[in-house]
C-alpha cells in the first residue's frame, strides 16, 4: 500500500486534532443546529477559524500559510463535520478554490491566494459544474475571448458552494472551440469586483445548510491577462487534478459526518430504555452499531490513506482518491440512515442532528465527482481507457 504507510498520526497530529476538536465542541458544536435551520453563512465561526489559525492550515509557509499538507486539513475537516459539515466547508471549499493556483499558478498567485485565505483577507470558490454540464465537464459553454487589453468571459456557473461569500474564483471557460473536447480550456482566477460578474440566485438546500450555493453569472467580465491559471488551453486538465486532490478533503465531511451521528446514536442507545432495559442491550441493534462501526473505520483508513497520496504527489492519486471519496460517502450515507432507524421516531425529527447529519451526507455521494464517476475512474486505473 505504499512506502512509508503509516497507520497512527504523528504527536503533532493528534495535539492539533485535539484542538480542533475542543474548538469544535466549544463554539461549532452549538451553533449547528441554528446555522442549518437560517441556512446563514456563520461568519462568526469563520472569522474564529482565522483567529486560531485553522485557516492557514495546509499552506505552505513560504507563501504565507501554516504548513502542513492533505492529512492535517483531512483532520481539519473531519473534527468539524462530526458537528456541522455546514462549517466544514469553509476550509474545505477555500482549499479546493486555491488548489489551481496552488498547483499552477505563478508566484505572485500563489502568495495572494495563501496569505489571503490564512489572514482572512479572501474566500475562494471553484466554478467548474454549468447548467448543462456537470459529471461532463468538458462540455462547458462558458467562452472567454482574448483582445488588446486583456480577457473578455462571458458564461454561467450553477452549484457553486461558497459564491456570494467568497471574493475570489477559480473559473474554468473555453478558449479554443475548435480544440478537441476538453482541450481548449483554461483556468482563470477572478475577483468578484471585475466589471460583469455577478451573482445569480442562492439555492435552498436540504443539507450543508449554512454554505452557500449559487450561480456565477460573467457578462462581458474583463480580465487581465495575469487572471490565467497555468496556460492557456490547458484548464481542464487543472480541473482533473484538482479534483484529486480535492476529493481526499470531501472524504473526510462524509466520514465525520458518519462519525458524527454515530456517536449521538451510540450515546441514544445506551440511554433510551425499552422492555425494562438499554436499547444497547438487543443484540439486533447491537450488530446494527458493530456493521456501522467497521464501515467507519474502514472509511478512516481510506481517508487518510487518500490524503498521504495527496501529499505524497503519488502518481496513482486519481485512483486512491476515487476509493476514499466513493467509500466514505457511500458509508456517511448507510450509517446516518441506520442512525436515524435506531432513534426510531426521535431520529425524524429535528430535536436530535441525526436526521440533519442523514440530510448533510446525501450531497457527499453526489458533488467533486458523482459516485458513479468515481466508479468510472477506478475502472479506467484498473483496465485502461
Amino acid at each position: 500500500m505504499g512506502e512509508g504507510l503509516s497507520f497512527s498520526f504523528t504527536e503533532e497530529q493528534r495535539a492539533f486534532q485535539a484542538s480542533i476538536r475542543q474548538l469544535t465542541e466549544d463554539k461549532i458544536a452549538p451553533r449547528a443546529q441554528e446555522i442549518d435551520a437560517t441556512d446563514e453563512y456563520p461568519w462568526d465561526l469563520d472569522e474564529l477559524l482565522v483567529k486560531n489559525g485553522f485557516a492557514a492550515v495546509s499552506y505552505p509557509e513560504e507563501h504565507g500559510g501554516a504548513g502542513g499538507g492533505a492529512v492535517e486539513l483531512c483532520i481539519l475537516v473531519e473534527e468539524i463535520s462530526r458537528a456541522s459539515a455546514g462549517v466544514s466547508l469553509i476550509p474545505a471549499v477555500n482549499k479546493l478554490g486555491a488548489i489551481p493556483v496552488l498547483l499552477h499558478g505563478r508566484p505572485q498567485q500563489k502568495t495572494m491566494v495563501c496569505e489571503g485565505i490564512s489572514e482572512g483577507r479572501h474566500r475562494m470558490s471553484y466554478c467548474l459544474t454549468e447548467p448543462s454540464s456537470g459529471s461532463d465537464a468538458a462540455a462547458m459553454k462558458s467562452r472567454a475571448v482574448e483582445d488588446s487589453d486583456g480577457w473578455v468571459l462571458n458564461g454561467s456557473k450553477r452549484f457553486i458552494t461558497g459564491a456570494g461569500v467568497a471574493d475570489l474564483y477559480t473559473y474554468f471557460a473555453v478558449t479554443d472551440p475548435s480544440a478537441p473536447k476538453g482541450k481548449g480550456i483554461t483556468a482563470f482566477l477572478l475577483s468578484q469586483d471585475m466589471p460583469g460578474f455577478s451573482l445569480g440566485r442562492k439555492e435552498d438546500k436540504m443539507g450543508i445548510r449554512g454554505a452557500p450555493t449559487r450561480e456565477v453569472v460573467l457578462e462581458d467580465c474583463r480580465a487581465p491577462r495575469e487572471s490565467v491559471i497555468g496556460e492557456v488551453d490547458q484548464g481542464f486538465q487543472i480541473a482533473m487534478r484538482t479534483l484529486d486532490f480535492s476529493r481526499p478533503t470531501i472524504a473526510a465531511q462524509a466520514l465525520g459526518i458518519a462519525q458524527g451521528a454515530f456517536d449521538v446514536a451510540v450515546d441514544y442507545c445506551k440511554e433510551r430504555q425499552q422492555f425494562g432495559s438499554p436499547v444497547s442491550a438487543f443484540q439486533g441493534l447491537q450488530f446494527m452499531f458493530a456493521d456501522m462501526a467497521m464501515k467507519i473505520e474502514t472509511a478512516r483508513l481510506a481517508v487518510y490513506r487518500a490524503a498521504l497520496a495527496v501529499d505524497d504527489e503519488a502518481s496513482d492519486l486519481p485512483y486512491w482518491a476515487a476509493i476514499a471519496k466513493c467509500y466514505a460517502s457511500d458509508v456517511a450515507m448507510d450509517v446516518t440512515t441506520d442512525c436515524v432507524q435506531a432513534l426510531g421516531g426521535y431520529g425524524y425529527v429535528r430535536d436530535y442532528p441525526v436526521e440533519r447529519f442523514m440530510r448533510d451526507a446525501k450531497i457527499t455521494q453526489i458533488y467533486e465527482g458523482t459516485n458513479q464517476i468515481q466508479r468510472v475512474v477506478l475502472a479506467r486505473h484498473l483496465f485502461g481507457g
